[in-house]
């Protein structure tokens, strides 16, 4: 039996303990990122934000967890049942899934293929679909405008991201997300040589997690809140989570193709003493920070400069980076992994 448990059993056990590992941690951020939120947003705003609920406003997220997760779940009388209901589950489950392939450290990784970007690409091609399916289903035209606003700006942008991470795959010369850092070990953090692809990522970032000022899906001023106007309860609660985990997913994809991943600062004491997860955390919650920064500073912009910016600036310009960064690497036989 001993000898069972050891061969069938132990590595199926392994990797829930490293999901878990993963999961919990990640959960635990997405509810203080709105802690978060609503304190730097406060402070921006001279004012003081959450401070009621425990010390300092600390149980503030586990006080709203609470109110959503009592309250009743309705569902419209028009809407289709199941797609209403799949829909946040899906959108929540995809920003979790995603962290399979995502190294927090050298070697600390779930799932360390070699088309990790791949798979990336596949996750946030899909998110739209939890969104669109919210929108249908809750037979609202304003829910349908939301779902509808919202399929038009995640493609558009997504081509864009594509054509930047591309620039970023041909400098480290590998679709594996841990290579990838590891070629920026062996060099320089890719932010220096693609600081403009870097800039316009990050940006594709907002417009991609529907954040400002690209939050058109959520415009309240016309479409009272979007695609998730119908929701209530702890669906709803899903939407606002799969929100904030997308938000840490993409600032955890901007840490690894730009910023280095788990790499310290410097290589040199005391910094190489800190475990590079510890790093990897620092460096998402700066990203987040901007991300939080951007909001507190920049209104909406109107949905035609929005589809402008994607496709008659963005666009072009990831097309051209493509080429010349191409052309740059063929030139001079940049290869830092030496394959």
């Amino acid at each position: 039996m001993t000898e069972f448990w050891w061969v069938y059993l132990w590595p199926v056990l392994w990797i829930v303990i490293k999901i878990l590992l993963l999961v919990v941690p990640l959960l635990i951020g997405v509810a203080y990122l709105t802690y978060a939120e609503r304190k730097v947003i406060g402070a921006m705003h001279l004012r003081r934000g959450p401070n009621v609920v425990g010390p300092y406003g600390l149980l503030q997220p586990i006080a709203d967890g609470m109110k959503l997760f009592f309250k009743e779940t309705i569902i419209p009388t028009g809407a289709n049942k199941v797609v209403f209901l799949v829909a946040p589950m899906l959108t929540f489950s995809l920003a979790l899934i995603a962290w399979a392939v995502i190294p927090v450290g050298n070697g600390l990784v779930i799932a360390n293929i070699n088309v990790g970007v791949l798979y990336l690409f596949a996750i946030s091609s899909l998110g739209v679909y939890g969104i669109l399916m919210a929108g249908w289903s809750s037979n609202s035209k304003y829910a349908f405008l939301g779902g509808l606003r919202s399929a038009a700006q995640m493609v558009s942008y997504e081509v864009s991201m594509g054509f930047i991470i591309i620039t970023v795959l041909l400098v480290a010369g590998s679709l594996n997300l841990s290579d990838i850092v590891r070629a920026q070990q062996e060099t320089i953090w890719f932010v220096v040589p693609l600081f403009p692809m870097a800039i316009i990522f990050f940006i594709t970032t907002l417009a991609e997690t529907n954040r400002h000022p690209f939050d058109m899906p959520e415009a309240e001023s016309e479409l009272v809140s979007g695609y998730n106007v119908e929701y209530s309860a702890m669906t709803f609660a899903l939407f606002f989570l799969g929100e904030y985990a997308n938000m840490i997913l993409m600032a955890g994809m901007t840490t690894i193709l730009f910023l280095g991943g788990w790499l310290p600062i410097l290589d040199v004491a005391p910094f190489n003493w800190i475990p590079g997860p510890i790093w990897f955390a620092l460096k998402m919650a700066f990203v987040l920070f901007i991300f939080l920064w951007v909001r507190a500073t920049f209104p909406r912009y109107r949905y035609d400069q929005v589809m402008r910016l994607g496709w008659k600036v963005f666009l072009p310009i990831s097309l051209a980076a493509v080429v010349i960064v191409g052309g740059i690497v063929v030139t001079f036989d940049i290869n830092p992994l030496g394959r």
